[in-house]
């Protein structure tokens, strides 16, 4: 099952073929994601606003807004 981050950033990019083309990789291979790929996150969240924090948190953390003591 494909994250739920991830399935918003392909639908907000248009499509997986609209995504795949501005990555330069191939739409087959965005079907085989469950996660995006750490190395592939940033690209992801310049070209849909997905934040990084949503498409990875195991890898970026929190929202800096979130989690923190007020």
């Amino acid at each position: 099952m494909t994250d739920i981050a991830l399935r918003k950033a392909i639908e907000a990019a248009g499509g997986p073929v609209a995504l795949s083309r501005e990555l330069g990789v191939s739409s087959q291979a965005i079907a085989q994601w469950k996660q995006a790929p750490p190395l592939r996150v940033i690209d992801i969240e310049r070209i849909t606003g997905i934040s990084r924090h949503d498409l990875r948190p195991d890898v970026f953390g929190a929202k800096p807004s979130e989690g923190r003591a007020a």
